[in-house]
């Protein structure tokens, strides 16, 4: 694949009597050259697609590919308890090889913050608190933290991660408060459905509130878009504007991920609205016909 790293998100309703279908789907992946696949974090149906826990799925996900890196696209930190989701991801992190990237945001769902028992006027605060509170775990032992929801004395976490510092935290969200999450906690930005000149914004945004530090230049860029290939019938309405317009073509997708990669977009996960038996055909029709119009 280009520079511009691609990958695709596991998103489609796969059918329940065949649960290896996901898998199948993620090896092809692999062997097409993508980069990465995704699963996003859904507790209650969603109508929209695969509503699995994202760090299940993408354990199973690991045990099945060798080389993909597995995104959650994106986890709500504060549906877990800091100590459970320092676990999990450094589990998934041990186990994966150190190719987990702990995508994260604040949720929004509240039906699902009621049924967890989490105030959703919360969200905000109890992400900070998560992530400060698994970075202390993932960085030292024994970790001592003290925060408004999480208390840790000389805690030494039950599998440390692989990947030094922990598997890398992808911060989603447009807002300035979520930005200034990233650059605090995040060791990139994840988007949804952002254009040229909204990567361009974030872009500038991350760097007037880094300051002079030089913070946002170690940031990765990264946002998920969306795509229904030519000849692909699809499933459901996309959620943004779609990728090439609403007639695509290998052209105009290229030239879509082109200006995303110019604005300074290094990873991007295409978000297929499309029926779990079109997914292979989607990816090798981007494989064949775009990914080689971005080198």
């Amino acid at each position: 694949m280009p520079l511009l790293r691609l990958g695709v998100s596991l998103q489609p309703r796969w059918p329940l009597d065949d649960g290896a279908g996901v898998l199948r789907a993620a090896l092809h992946a692999e062997e097409l050259g993508f980069d990465h696949v995704a699963v996003g974090n859904r507790l209650l149906d969603s109508g929209f697609g695969l509503d699995t826990d994202p760090l299940v799925l993408l354990s199973a996900v690991a045990g099945a590919t060798t080389r993909l890196r597995l995104l959650t696209s994106v986890l709500v930190a504060p549906y877990y308890p800091a100590l459970v989701l320092a676990n999990q991801a450094a589990t998934l992190d041990v186990v994966s090889g150190g190719r987990l990237i702990l995508g994260v945001g604040t949720g929004w769902n509240p039906d699902e913050f009621a049924a967890v028992g989490v105030s959703a006027r919360e969200r905000g605060a109890r992400t900070d608190d998560h992530l400060a509170a698994a970075k202390a775990l993932w960085t030292r032992r024994p970790a001592d933290f003290d925060g408004p929801f999480t208390t840790l004395h000389a805690a030494h976490l039950g599998v440390p991660p692989l990947t030094a510092g922990g598997p890398p935290v992808w911060v989603g969200g447009h807002s300035d408060a979520a930005l200034r999450r990233a650059l605090r906690f995040g060791d990139g930005w994840y988007g949804t459905g952002a254009d040229a000149a909204d990567v361009s914004d974030v872009r500038r945004r991350l760097h007037d509130l880094a300051g002079g530090s030089g913070n946002a230049d170690r940031m990765t860029l990264a946002s998920a878009a969306f795509l229904t290939p030519p000849g692909v019938p699809a499933e459901v309405p996309p959620p943004g504007r779609p990728l090439g317009g609403a007639a695509p073509t290998a052209e105009s997708v290229a030239d879509d991920l082109g200006r995303l990669a110019e604005a300074g977009l290094t990873a991007c996960t295409l978000w297929l609205p499309v029926a779990a038996e079109h997914v292979g055909k989607a990816m090798e029709w981007v494989a064949a016909e775009v990914a080689p119009r971005l080198t």
